[in-house]
């Protein structure tokens, strides 16, 4: 028999031979995990005698998550701009940067507006749930190619109460999706690895979460060519496009919204690490 604390350090040595990135705070995880506690209550009860099934069930989480699987997967959700989201490996795990689109958003519009947007590329739902949680009187559109990430999405908009006002669609980036002129809003974190730069990327990433979601060609940009003019259509005059791209793909982004004729302004933006992660770009008038 042993107690946790005894097993969150062997947890903890487990996870640190492995490579694994803060190998004391994933221990603490896969325990609160397995035991169905929260991580404030692992610790304040290290001296916990755990029966021979609940020390398996640590050691079980732990082996996944030394072999690389990352703890949002095995937790089963992650957080976002203070929200908790469902995940699976049929999803992006929501990154930190994206959070420069809510940002954003929130800059550019009142909490009180009614807004209609368009999430292109919704994965697990995080953009549009989090702009309906915002923004109680939006309404929005979150699409996404994949049918399992779609439920996800669906999930989601249900925990956090505003599934009322987000319609799903599955659908990529290759026809409209709303009349002209309808949206006041769009936001797109679509794919932008090339190729050689997934077979670059850590492994917990290119082993785990899915490749569709994260490449979008040879180059890189692709879905770019298709996306942008299509946002800009469903744009109303004066409305936003907020579209993340990978760090080097500022001018790309900048280039193909001069010359889709649908902005009268774009600019680039950074992220938290300083890095050119957004695209900003207004919709000109008729």
């Amino acid at each position: 028999m042993s107690t946790l604390r005894e097993i969150l350090v062997e947890t903890e040595g487990v996870l640190s031979r492995a490579g694994v990135d803060s190998p004391r705070l994933s221990a603490e995880l896969m325990a609160a995990q397995a035991l169905g506690l929260s991580r404030t209550q692992v610790l304040l009860d290290l001296n916990r005698v755990l029966s021979p099934d609940e020390a398996r069930a640590i050691r079980t989480l732990a082996a996944r998550r030394g072999q690389g699987e990352p703890a949002a997967y095995i937790l089963g959700q992650r957080e976002f701009y203070g929200l908790d989201f469902s995940v699976s490996p049929d999803t992006l795990i929501p990154r930190p940067e994206t959070e420069t689109l809510i940002e954003a958003a929130l800059s550019a519009f009142s909490s009180c507006d009614s807004l209609r947007f368009l999430d292109m590329g919704t994965g697990s739902g995080t953009l549009a749930v989090t702009l309906a949680h915002l923004f109680p009187e939006a309404q929005g559109l979150a699409m996404d190619l994949c049918p399992r990430a779609l439920g996800v999405a669906r999930e989601n908009a249900r925990r956090h109460g505003v599934a009322d006002r987000l319609a799903f669609v599955r659908a990529d980036f290759s026809r409209p999706l709303v009349r002209p002129g309808l949206l006041d809003l769009v936001v797109a974190n679509p794919p932008y690895l090339s190729e050689a730069e997934f077979g670059e990327i850590s492994p917990e990433v290119s082993g785990f979460e899915p490749r569709q979601a994260l490449v979008a060609g040879p180059r890189g940009d692709e879905c770019l060519e298709g996306l942008i003019p299509l946002a800009g259509q469903a744009l109303a005059p004066g409305g936003l496009l907020l579209l993340e791209f990978g760090w080097t793909q500022g001018p790309r982004a900048l280039e193909i919204i001069a010359r889709s004729g649908l902005f009268v302004s774009a600019e680039v933006r950074r992220d938290m690490a300083g890095l050119d992660r957004m695209a900003w770009a207004k919709r000109q008038a008729w």
